[in-house]
């Protein structure tokens, strides 16, 4: 009877070498052909599944009996997994369900289901955290900033997009930036930085004691200016809105600029010149007004009474004229005669000249200081022999209306 287990037989020899050969008895080998058609088994049953994503694992969230699924879109998920958690307010809510691409666009898509009885507003934010340093990751829901108010409830199959979803920074890259101050920053160079600091400083306490209170003084004054300045800020703002609006004017403007720019340029010679000979007619008028002053003062002073007299005037001179300008009939005299009135006026004008002389010679105040026309200057206006007199009717006309006027008797 052959011994159960490993035994050794010497094979025939080859021609160059000497090999010997264990084999396994046959329970061995039925054993491991089990192994492998379960190994096999297992293989192709994976394909088409999650492997431990699949699973079903004790604890987490109860979603409840009617959970609603949700779209949140990250820029980056990191290593977030199925299966994780949702929380709200660091309570467990609900539960990873898919992570995969968005159909339209490279960001990636989470969908989680939530428990129906957690109310969230339309606006919900999503926050990818992380429970510890080294823990796991999960998605936070929360409602909208305090600067915008919470608007409608979040439904089933809702869509949280990219620009309210975020996430905590790695712990890989706080490490980094710790790195990089540490090594590449100015870590190593503090100790040099306070020697300087302390170099420049010292002997120099009170200069920098005043300046710190000169500091305060101006940012105590600043915030008592806080008004004005924001004001001021808020003035800018809608003079640069209204700027913006007229900016094709604007544009315009500086479009049709640019050739009258371009005439004072070549022009830039003469109006060198001008602005020269502007000087030089100042210089010359104000060494004219320096020599004149006193007879300007003068002739002012003269002009002064003239000035009295007619502010003395005062509304008699505006009547006056428009007495002359409506003569004979003044405004109030035509105001007293009705619709159905009229007024006759019956006038003989003597334009003698010898007579409207006369009269002139004989007024008690002549407009003009004339000698006397019948002693000093004989006007041979009518023949030598004509000594008689001008007709009655003539005396009377000449010495009525017309001698009124010109100052001479009736």
């Amino acid at each position: 009877m052959p011994r159960r287990g490993w035994w050794r037989f010497r094979a025939p020899r080859a021609p160059h070498a000497d090999r010997r050969f264990r084999v396994k008895s046959p329970r061995s080998l039925r054993k491991a052909t089990t192994a492998f058609v379960a190994l096999a088994l297992l293989v192709v049953g994976g394909c088409g599944s999650r492997g431990v994503y699949d699973m079903p694992l004790p604890g987490g969230a109860d979603v409840g009996d009617h959970p609603y699924q949700v779209r949140v879109r990250f820029a980056d998920v990191l290593d977030l997994v199925p299966n994780a958690g949702v929380r709200v307010n660091d309570v467990p809510v609900g539960r990873v369900s898919t992570i995969g691409l968005a159909p339209d666009s490279w960001q990636a898509e989470v969908t989680v289901e939530v428990n129906g009885d957690v109310k969230l507003p339309a606006n919900a934010t999503a926050r990818l955290r992380q429970s510890s340093l080294l823990g796991e990751k999960y998605v936070e829901l929360a409602g909208p900033p305090e600067s915008q108010p919470a608007v409608g409830r979040l439904a089933d199959g809702a869509l949280i997009g990219l620009d309210r979803t975020s996430r905590n920074p790695e712990v890989e890259e706080v490490l980094g930036a710790l790195s990089l101050l540490l090594n590449g920053g100015g870590v190593a160079q503090l100790q040099d930085i306070t020697k300087e600091l302390n170099a420049a400083l010292e002997g120099r306490e009170p200069d920098v004691r005043s300046l710190l209170s000169n500091v305060d003084e101006l940012v105590a004054g600043l915030d008592a200016q806080r008004d004005d300045i924001t004001r001021a800020l808020d003035s800018i703002n809608r003079l640069s809105a209204r700027l913006n609006e007229q900016r094709g004017s604007i544009d315009t403007a500086l479009r049709d600029l640019e050739p009258g720019l371009r005439v004072l340029n070549e022009q830039r010679t003469q109006l060198v010149t001008m602005l020269q000979s502007l000087d030089e007619l100042s210089g010359v008028a104000t060494d004219v007004v320096n020599q004149s002053h006193d007879d300007i003062v003068h002739d002012l002073n003269q002009l002064a009474p003239a000035l009295h007299q007619l502010a003395a005037a005062g509304e008699s001179l505006p009547k006056s004229l428009e007495v002359l300008v409506t003569f004979p009939f003044p405004d109030n005299a035509v105001d007293g005669i009705g619709n159905s009135d009229y007024t006759n006026l019956y006038a003989n004008v003597d334009l003698d000249l010898t007579h409207v002389l006369e009269n002139l010679g004989r007024s008690r105040q002549p407009l003009l200081p004339l000698p006397s026309l019948s002693n000093s200057i004989p006007l041979p206006l009518s023949p030598p022999d004509q000594t008689a007199q001008p007709p009655a009717e003539s005396d009377e006309h000449s010495g009525g209306l017309l001698g009124s006027l010109l100052g001479g008797d009736r």
